[in-house]
């Protein structure tokens, strides 16, 4: 890539690194603004929740936005509404102000993301080059997240206040870089302005956005398991009365805001199911490894954020060894192989003990993280790969968006498992019942590992299933055009040489095939076959 692409890159992945960093910060520095601002227990709760429920909500729609008002539009617009609340935030004196700020923080990033993403997937050429630049795009979000801890840490020491002043200045910095080399062209699917206006689909946004966020806030409500069930359970149901009616609106609609066919696709459904499965686990196992160090072992804030570091070693994986693994495998067997990583790390953790060394819980950590580098880079190649650039952004909102539900569903989950679990152990009393609630809830990220292991599965055997007599569909796997695909005609009879005489390229045209050879498959794709078989057998 040329210095342009790289800093280009660079400014892309700021914007996750950003995010990444802003939510490890906050997640340390909950405990010290409860205790300063006289925050209730549920509060502090909706301080991070709220920002779920904004990135969630709005994800699906963010990336569709992107595709047609302008990339390069909503990714610096949004950019700013980011820049603004963050600092909002460090301004509030009451809980209900977080609460807001946090929001529209989240909604910023849920228009924001999906747009820096399908920035890349239209902006570097599909193959290598966009594998390569996606890989470090999702490494630079365990990066940030995992320095977002530490320097949290220091932060909350200084004031929690600078935990929201600190995002500011790096918005700042990626704010200027962007308008400087993000190219313009990344505009023109907002050019016709009146055009798109007209034909915005609107009911289709209200209803998807509704549905969303319905859905995100039954899910966020999870966590507080049988209390206020009917609350939790209408809010589902509702979500998807909501949903179902968003299915109908597209339906009927000329112009719909999600092309429903593209739920179809199955590199686009399997990269969405796999990155709501393992963002999941991982958050799940995140949250339970932070309750089991601060309560049970009584490690302090920067304790826990040093110790938890090694998680963050996608940083250095995904962009050096998770594209060679791609190169060699194919994206769909390496999603596979972090999927068990994934689910081992998990397992190994289930007989923790009360007193357990650091050295007993590394191995663990270390999976964990590798498994992160070797699934989500190549979940976001899967889910884009081959999608029309039109659509690009829309690709890229299914995938944050199942990806933020995972991440509520994940944490939601091991909460309530691990408060019902405390509860039923109750009259036990000691510190051994938190030790086994913890124990109960560190099965649910171990179920969705295997859950996703099985998912991956299905996508490595249909990657290697072969349709008798379609030599067609293996040249499609293979990259090829349907046009590429068809035989050559046969070349017209020379008489001024022999007929065993090889067939030879035209004079003029060196690189032009001998008649039946096939090119070289794209990089991960299956070998073609070495000739059409006989139209007899096929």
């Amino acid at each position: 890539m040329s210095a342009r692409a790289w800093a280009l890159l660079l400014v892309l992945c700021g914007t996750i690194f950003l995010e990444g960093i802003d939510i490890a910060m906050l997640a340390i520095a909950i405990p010290e603004i409860r205790s300063d601002l006289g925050l209730s227990t549920g509060t502090a709760a909706w301080v991070i929740s709220a920002y779920v429920l904004g990135y969630a909500g709005f994800t699906l729609l963010g990336g569709r936005a992107a595709d047609l008002l302008g990339r390069r539009r909503m990714f610096l617009a949004w950019l700013v509404v980011f820049m603004v609340f963050s600092g909002l935030g460090g301004f509030a004196t009451e809980g209900w102000m977080l609460v807001v700020a946090r929001f529209v923080t989240g909604v910023a990033a849920a228009f924001m993301t999906p747009a820096a993403m399908s920035i890349i997937t239209t902006s570097y050429e599909e193959g290598p080059e966009r594998n390569r630049a996606l890989l470090i795009f999702a490494g630079t979000s365990a990066g940030g997240f995992s320095l977002g801890l530490v320097v949290g840490g220091l932060l909350t020491e200084i004031g929690w206040q600078w935990v929201f002043f600190t995002p500011v200045f790096f918005a700042g910095v990626i704010l200027v870089a962007g308008l400087r080399l993000i190219p313009k062209r990344d505009d023109e699917a907002g050019a016709a302005a009146p055009r798109v206006a007209r034909r915005f689909d609107l009911p289709g946004a209200a209803t998807v956005a509704g549905a969303m966020l319905l859905l995100a806030f039954g899910i966020v409500r999870l966590e507080h398991g049988l209390s206020g069930w009917p609350l939790t359970l209408g809010a589902v149901v509702a979500g998807l009365v909501l949903g179902a009616f968003f299915v109908r609106v597209e339906r009927r609609t000329d112009d719909p805001l999600v092309r429903l066919g593209i739920l179809r696709t199955g590199s686009v459904a399997r990269a969405g199911a796999g990155a709501l499965l393992y963002l999941g686990a991982f958050m799940g196992f995140q949250f339970v490894l932070t309750l089991y160090l601060q309560e049970l072992r009584g490690w302090s804030s920067w304790q826990t954020a040093v110790a938890m570091i090694v998680l963050g070693c996608d940083v250095f994986l995904s962009p050096t060894l998770t594209p060679r693994l791609v190169r060699r495998f194919g994206d769909r067997r390496v999603i596979l192989g972090g999927f068990v990583m994934a689910a081992v790390a998990y397992a190994l953790f289930l007989p923790v003990g009360a007193d357990w060394p650091y050295l007993a819980m590394f191995p663990t950590l270390l999976l964990a993280g590798t498994g992160f580098a070797l699934t989500l880079g190549p979940q976001m190649i899967a889910a884009t790969d081959g999608v029309p650039e039109k659509e690009q952004g829309l690709a890229s909102g299914l995938l944050q968006t199942a990806s933020q539900f995972g991440a509520a569903i994940g944490i939601s989950a091991v909460t309530a498992v691990y408060g019902l679990a405390k509860a039923g152990g109750g009259a036990d009393g000691g510190g051994g019942v938190d030790l086994s609630a913890f124990r109960v809830a560190l099965v649910v990220p171990l179920v969705m590992a295997l859950v996703g292991v099985v998912v991956a599965m299905g996508g490595v055997r249909k990657e290697g299933r072969r349709t008798v007599g379609s030599a067609e569909a293996e040249y499609l796997a293979a990259g090829l055009t349907a046009e590429e695909a068809r035989p050559a005609p046969a070349p017209a009879p020379n008489r001024s040489r022999s007929h065993n005489a090889p067939d030879r390229p035209r004079s003029g045209d060196p690189d032009r095939p001998r008649i039946g050879a096939l090119r070289r498959p794209r990089s991960g794709a299956p070998e073609a076959p070495t000739a059409l078989p006989p139209r007899e057998a096929r």
